[in-house]
């Protein structure tokens, strides 16, 4: 089938590529030419593993190609994918969906034939009948099906998602759409992957839904262990003894700083104002978001305590600041709040991340940029662990310490224990939901 990907951002690409990888005839359009200009030369501009070899073969193959031209993707194509960005409005919490409109509109000038138009970003409920609106409007006597295929992609891990997903979720409102995005999904069916067909509204609902119920199991077991601190209790052995439940599960009960990233946030807000506008407050919701604010600042303090009371004139070591592992991703990090504390506070700080630099400069102004942790350790006065990178799960730091002027560690991600630190040299040591407190 051919498949014309609008919008050649994470999703976009992401999903484009493996489309192609199924044997389809994908092109990837983007109204950046400097991002297309990059593609074209096989440079991927965002970090993902296993991306840039996928795409690499499939343009080796034939199956894959990028340009500027919407009209050309467009033509003859069996679905259109908008995968635009829809950010956070500032100030009243919408999704920004200028973006996706502005796309809808540019493809029923373009497309000819039938087309099923598929809305591959996240977008609030309604915004699928909307998009089909704008489309009849531009373009009267078109014939085209309007679908929502919300993604559920993990960055750092979004191939693997793609290609062995818990569930494919597609929103149709007519069998000839249902049996073109079949035949788009067919590989996965083959596999016995699930195909949920659903109508356009629990679709959109579905998306929303799944990523707020992960952001409150995340700030439950955030929460929890603050509880643990003051209690005795090991957030540990709570997480453990909780995730054994099979109602339940283990995923997403790491204890830590906070969720961030281009998903939780985003989509936890635009819900609680879903339900504002349809007098159904969100109260879980609303309350996870205030709460997640609250757990970085508690972090704050945590560093605050380690230091003594002041970050004025401490050099602080912070290693990983985007919002998880084998991402470059900061959208609503931890970082992003912890680290400016650090520096409003006079610290000096000095940053390791192994993909964060390229954003962070911009959004961690005042720092270093170091790519050694060990560099960073020289003289320091505390090493704060803030991404759990599997670079960061084996340091030495028995020579950490020896370098620091003050060894002094803040493990927010639990990878380490005061014994280990004790036993390494470490004075201070704290970390998120234990009693294993050094200092």
């Amino acid at each position: 089938m051919k498949i014309a990907m609008i919008g050649a951002g994470y999703v976009g690409l992401v999903s484009g590529v493996c489309f192609s990888d199924f044997g389809h005839d994908v092109i990837c359009v983007d109204k950046d030419p400097a991002k297309i200009d990059q593609l074209q030369d096989g440079v991927i501009p965002i970090y993902e593993p296993g991306l840039s070899d996928l795409m690499a073969k499939n343009v080796a193959a034939g199956r894959l190609t990028f340009t500027t031209d919407l009209g050309a993707a467009v033509d003859g194509a069996d679905a259109v994918f908008i995968a635009v960005g829809t950010p956070t409005r500032r100030g009243d919490g919408h999704a920004d969906l200028s973006y996706v409109y502005a796309a809808a509109e540019d493809i029923a000038k373009a497309v000819t034939g039938y087309t099923v138009v598929v809305t591959k970003s996240t977008v609030p409920l309604g915004t699928n009948r909307q998009v089909k609106q704008v489309i009849r409007k531009a373009a009267p006597e078109l014939e085209f099906d309007v679908s929502s295929n919300p993604e559920f992609l993990r960055e750092g891990a979004a191939i693997d998602d793609f290609m062995k997903p818990d569930r494919v979720v597609v929103g149709v409102q007519s069998d000839r759409a249902a049996q073109v995005m079949q035949d788009i999904y067919r590989p996965l069916y083959l596999r016995d992957f699930p195909i949920l067909l659903t109508d356009l509204e629990s679709a959109e609902m579905i998306k929303y839904a799944a990523n707020a119920f992960l952001a409150t199991k995340v700030t439950f077991i955030n929460e929890i262990a603050a509880l643990c601190e003051r209690t005795g209790a090991d957030i540990k052995q709570v997480s453990k003894g909780m995730g054994l439940d099979g109602r339940i599960g283990n995923k997403f009960l790491h204890a830590g700083p906070g969720y961030g990233g281009s998903c939780f946030p985003k989509d936890t807000s635009a819900l609680a104002r879903i339900g504002q506008e349809h007098a159904v407050p969100m109260q879980i919701t609303e309350t996870v978001i205030r709460v997640n604010e609250n757990i970085k600042t508690r972090m704050i303090e945590k560093l605050r305590d380690l230091c003594e009371g002041s970050f004025n004139g401490k050099i602080v070591a912070v290693l990983g600041v985007t919002f998880k592992p084998n991402t470059d991703d900061m959208r609503e990090a931890p970082s992003l709040t912890i680290v400016p504390a650090l520096v409003g506070g006079g610290a000096k700080v000095r940053v390791v991340d192994p993909q964060g630099m390229r954003e962070g400069k911009d959004l961690l102004p005042g720092v270093s940029w170091l790519e050694d942790p060990y560099k960073a350790a020289q003289n320091a006065d505390v090493l704060v662990i803030l991404t759990e990178w599997n670079e960061y799960r084996a340091l030495d730091l028995k020579k950490l310490a020896r370098k620091m002027a003050h060894p002094r560690l803040a493990d927010l991600r639990n990878i380490y224990s005061a014994k280990d630190a004790k036993r390494a040299g470490f004075t201070g040591y704290v970390s998120v939901g234990r009693q294993d407190y050094l200092g």
